[in-house]
């Protein structure tokens, strides 16, 4: 066994895959004999090359026969290109696997987890199988608001998923219109660095600040998405965020050739550490990434909105981007705690108020599906809310799930689904229950 240990300087401004071509490639020319003796150069090159990396750090490389396991977090990923991504030699050499395949943590903030993690992407980034989602958390007066909420329960709501091993927390500006954001900082304030979650945020939609109620603007002027980055900063009282999408697609005449570019002159400005793309369609997503990485995508996926699983998750396993997704129980329809009387008396300060989901003729159908989970949920000894979450989990593309949730309770309810994993037999029983109840569209079964 050889251990190799790295220092990587920081910041000046250079192009990485110049980097690359330059000092990086010829290094790894005598890779192709198998020699050991070889790995040396590319780290004494990376040593003694000032890269855009974000700081000074130390990392280990073990040499196991011909690949390498990397336990990296941030160094050399943080550029993207350094992770090998379109250089299969390099890549095989860097990380010894694809996105999916774990491995040891190391700290960058790696936080500290026992928890099972899956990588995102090339992006270095280590995810637990469930992430924290603060959508509800914003509390209400806004126009897709889940009514109002108590912000002492959100922090122990939070603080809970972070002691249960949760490594990574979603949040958008536009969630409470900033309060989201606010309250996730509140949260992790005095947490010690190696047990501070990853913070993913999202911008492109602009409020009215004298019209809370009115619908936010889908918004991708360079200058907004600038502007919204530092109040994003500013709020969630960090320098670098960990992961920065656009939520939708512009609707101000705004290109995604334009608004994408500011994404990935922000990463290499600092600003934030990834980029991805929530709610966009694969044309997007392709135009996207002739300009910049595409980081991860961010799409709706459940047991009943089931269409992204031949459509965007193909994307992205083939370009190998991190998916996290959104609304794994169906915004509450899918915990096996919901029910039609519930459904009736959802407040009109509540988003899901009248949504066809949560309204006849779909809603009887979505709770018979929700019902049919049960006796999965028993063979595991979870709550159909973790089988929800776990089915998601099941298919290839996808990293991790989003999963909400606005009291500790809520939190216990699905986190067995970081570490469920459904059999065959499970999967078919869901599958002839979609077709059964008829549930929602799309495929019904995980490819391989």
């Amino acid at each position: 066994m050889t251990t190799i240990t790295h220092l990587v300087t920081a910041p000046v401004a250079r192009d990485s895959r110049s980097f690359l071509l330059e000092r990086v490639q010829p290094a790894l020319s005598g890779l192709m004999d198998g020699s050991l003796s070889t790995l040396a150069p590319i780290f004494a090159v990376v040593l003694a090359t000032h890269h855009p990396l974000t700081a000074f750090y130390t990392g280990a490389a073990t040499a196991l026969g011909a690949g390498v396991s990397m336990a990296f977090s941030e160094g050399l990923s943080d550029t993207g290109d350094l992770t090998g991504r379109g250089n299969p030699v390099l890549r095989g050499a860097i990380t010894g696997g694809g996105p999916h395949t774990r491995y040891p943590m190391t700290r960058r903030t790696i936080m500290n987890t026992f928890l099972p993690t899956t990588r995102l992407g090339w992006t270095g980034m280590h995810l637990t199988r469930v992430g924290f989602g603060a959508w509800a958390i914003g509390g209400g007066g806004w126009a897709y608001a889940w009514g109002n909420q108590d912000d002492a329960a959100s922090v122990a709501a939070i603080r809970h998923a972070v002691d249960s091993g949760v490594n990574w927390i979603d949040t958008a500006a536009v969630y409470g219109l900033g309060h989201s954001e606010e309250v996730v900082a509140a949260a992790l304030v005095g947490l010690p660095e190696a047990d501070r979650p990853y913070v993913f945020t999202k911008g492109g939609l602009v409020w009215d600040p004298a019209d809370r109620s009115a619908e936010p603007r889908r918004t991708g002027a360079p200058a907004s998405i600038r502007t919204e980055v530092e109040a994003s900063l500013r709020r969630l009282q960090t320098e670098r965020i960990d992961l920065y999408q656009m939520h939708w697609p512009a609707e101000d005449g705004t290109p995604l050739e334009e608004y994408w570019q500011v994404f990935t002159d922000l990463k290499r400005e600092g600003k934030i550490r990834s980029a991805g793309l929530s709610n966009h369609g694969i044309l997007q997503l392709e135009a996207a990434s002739q300009i910049g990485n595409v980081d991860a995508i961010q799409p709706p996926f459940n047991l009943i909105h089931r269409d992204a699983a031949d459509d965007v998750l193909l994307w992205a396993r083939e370009h190998e981007a991190g998916t996290i997704v959104y609304s794994p129980m169906a915004s509450g329809l899918l915990t096996g705690a919901f029910t039609a009387a519930r459904a009736a008396g959802l407040q009109p300060g509540d988003w899901r108020a009248g949504h066809p989901d949560f309204t006849a003729p779909a809603l009887p159908a979505n709770l018979a599906l929700a019902e049919a989970l049960r006796p999965v949920a028993d063979r595991h000894g979870v709550t159909p809310a973790a089988v929800a979450v776990a089915w998601t989990l099941a298919f290839p593309a996808v990293t991790g799930a989003i999963v909400g949730a606005r009291t500790p309770g809520q939190v216990d309810g699905w986190l067995p689904a970081a570490t469920l994993e459904l059999e065959d037999d499970d999967l078919t029983d869901i599958a002839a229950a979609i077709g059964a109840t008829g549930a929602g569209n799309g495929p019904v079964y995980p490819s391989a």
